[in-house]
């Protein structure tokens, strides 16, 4: 088996990247206004808090685009909104043949939206496919991997489509993706580019759109009232949260490669082979000699892992997860429930996930005898 994990940015890299947000935020507000907790409503002529506008700026100056938004419903409600823009009942949009992440599944259903699969890595299959559905509206590229041995690569696929139908709407799903990798979807040509905050240290339930602006407008339009607006304060968690996300994460990369190392030398009884994957996020799957999957995620929990994710990368998230594998994974080879678990350092340290993966293998092996 071969896995193709995203390459992760370096520590050094991460600190660049907190340093140039930080730098950013300082040319768009003044320091009394960043030791507030923000504003509230819908403010005449803007229709949300004056925060959360100024944050939008912040954001779409950093990524590099014309207009960011945030909105509630976290990722999936970008994702959701970001679809509603281009896409209406019984329309097409390009999709990986591969499981579609659940919630981007159900979304596209509720719709009416007709997926088409093509294989991503097919350039040849990519311009058959197109070549056969001229009345494609749009295209899905999920970021991350929807399958363990997926390994095209997001800005060479968006060139292949925009070399087809230049004018092909394309948006990417980039949770678990943003500020881990060097580009998002559309800082690699993509029109919009979707994520959940929540993910990346901020509040519950907040995602940010970015992209085009006539595009965005339109979402802003379908969330004109108050109660639909993302508050000064929320607008505010979700930028600090961002602020320090990406040498977290870059620490936590470290950490996973530490641990494929170790525990592909052979450290720890019981385990084949251990892989960096991106199911969703960049974890490491751990496979087991012997099908002890499911009693290693309960001595696990035992032990002091986490047994199931809060948003996958949360704030709330600070010991390992010791875990399932993805559902995308698990519906392209159901085997993998009984041989294979993925764990996420999140903020602990190789040392710990080797004690507890030990004992848990000890203890689940005992028990089968």
């Amino acid at each position: 088996m071969q896995t193709y994990p995203l390459r992760s940015i370096s520590l050094e890299e991460a600190q660049q990247r907190q340093f140039s947000l930080v730098d950013m935020i300082t040319k768009h507000f003044r320091g009394e206004e960043l030791l507030a907790l923000g504003d509230l409503g819908v403010v005449k002529g803007l229709n949300k808090p004056h925060y959360t506008k100024k944050i939008e700026g912040v954001l779409a100056e950093f990524f590099g685009v014309e207009k960011a938004m945030l909105v509630r419903g976290a990722g999936t409600g970008a994702l959701r909104f970001g679809f509603m823009t281009f896409l209406k009942p019984g329309d097409k949009i390009l999709v990986h043949d591969a499981p579609i992440y659940p919630t981007s599944k159900t979304s596209l259903e509720f719709m009416g939206a007709v997926p088409v699969y093509v294989d991503f890595h097919n350039r040849e299959e990519i311009k058959r496919v197109m070549g056969q559905n001229q009345d494609l509206e749009g295209v899905l590229i999920q970021h991350t991997r929807q399958k363990m041995d997926d390994y095209y690569d997001l800005g060479e696929t968006i060139e292949i489509i925009r070399s087809i139908h230049p004018s092909l709407t394309i948006i990417t799903d980039d949770n678990y993706a943003a500020m881990k990798v060097e580009r998002i979807g559309t800082q690699a040509g993509a029109d919009l580019a979707t994520f959940s905050l929540f993910k990346l240290l901020g509040p519950e339930g907040i995602g940010v759109i970015l992209g085009r602006a006539d595009l965005i407008s339109k979402i802003e339009q379908l969330n004109y009232s108050g109660g639909s607006q993302v508050q000064g304060y929320e607008a505010l968690e979700a930028l600090r949260g961002l602020i320090y996300a990406p040498v977290m994460l870059a620490i936590q990369a470290n950490v996973n490669e530490q641990l494929v190392s170790i525990l592909n030398a052979g450290a720890v009884q019981g385990v084949r082979k251990a892989y960096l994957a991106n199911a969703q996020s960049k974890v490491l799957l751990v496979e087991f000699s012997e099908p002890i999957a499911e009693e290693v995620l309960q001595r696990a929990n035992e032990l002091g892992a986490a047994p199931h994710p809060v948003g996958a990368e949360s704030k709330y998230e600070f010991v390992p997860m010791f875990y399932r594998v993805s559902g995308t994974f698990l519906e392209a080879d159901p085997t993998l429930a009984k041989r294979m678990i993925r764990i996420n350092p999140l903020r602990s340290g190789a040392d710990t996930i080797i004690r507890i993966l030990k004992s848990s293998i000890s203890q689940a092996t005992e028990g089968r005898q």
